[in-house]
């Protein structure tokens, strides 16, 4: 069994005025159980952060991790940094038109990020058995922006930033529509790559997100520290229990701690009901 996570967190943006302060440390946060409670090892582990952290760089990584999977093995994805939506180029978006992007160092609008086709060529070859853990703290809804302009109305101390680029109005298409599947897995298929988008998630995936599709993830001040809200108490709950315990216990108490810290956002977990009732990367 072969156990491989990639890490990626993003705090410095090459466009201005998109920096974060908590990714970085969601990446130390995230390696760190991996390594404690969940048998991995530092040469399976890789990480990249902010400047190293390209378009390029990510994907070349994600080829690393998903080549040579076989049944058994364990596999994950994590990526803290913005999020944002483009317009639907190729008509396979057909509720909202819309396509969901994460953010790289090197974001641009002219096409450099990576949208949801490009995970669906990376991921849908993987071989029944496998079993991949993905975790998004980014924000991928335009309907997010309602807190942007509430964050105006905030103190200079306030500790709380969106992690969501608004598109510029000539890319922004946006439907207020929430899919029951995060659109940057839509369709995927471990068996025929070539299939029509459905919502129906493939049996090696479980995927976590930091809020749902019409809300923001928080890059917070907690206990001093900046960190993104939903992996911060990811973690916390992974440690309060040395990661023995289930995925759908573990979103239980992150939406609680969230909730009882009056952050405005609702993580999210899909992923089949046997799979909900198993730990992490089971």
């Amino acid at each position: 069994m072969s156990q491989k996570a990639l890490l990626v967190g993003i705090n410095k943006y090459k466009m201005a005025n998109s920096d974060l302060s908590g990714c970085v440390n969601d990446v130390t946060n995230v390696r760190d159980s991996l390594l404690k409670f969940f048998g991995f090892k530092l040469e399976g582990i890789r990480v990249v952060t902010d400047e190293r952290a390209t378009k390029k760089a990510i994907l070349e990584r994600l080829e690393w991790l998903v080549k040579g999977a076989k049944a058994g093995d364990r596999l994950l994805f994590h990526f803290s940094g913005h999020g944002s939506q483009i317009r639907d180029r190729n008509g396979d978006e057909l509720k909202d038109k819309l396509d969901e992007i994460i953010c790289p160092h090197d974001m641009s609008w002219n096409g450099t990020y990576i949208v949801d086709d490009d995970l669906h060529k990376v991921f849908s070859g993987l071989p029944k058995g496998v079993v991949l853990e993905v975790l998004l703290d980014s924000c991928h809804s335009g309907t997010g922006t309602r807190e942007l302009l509430a964050l105006e109305k905030q103190p200079p101390e306030f500790s709380f930033k969106p992690r969501y680029l608004p598109p510029p109005a000539d890319i922004l298409c946006r439907v207020d529509d929430e899919l029951p599947v995060h659109h940057l897995f839509k369709g995927l298929s471990p068996l025929n790559p070539s299939r029509k988008a459905t919502n129906a998630l493939p049996e090696y995936l479980s995927l976590f997100s930091g809020c749902r599709d019409n809300q923001t993830s928080a890059d917070a001040q907690i206990d001093g520290k900046y960190n993104g809200a939903f992996t911060y108490y990811f973690c916390k709950h992974l440690r309060d229990v040395k990661g023995a315990i289930s995925r759908a216990e573990l979103l239980k108490r992150v939406r609680a701690s969230l909730k009882h810290e009056e952050f405005d956002q609702v993580p999210q977990l899909e992923t089949s009901k046997e799979k909900m009732g198993k730990k992490l990367l089971e």
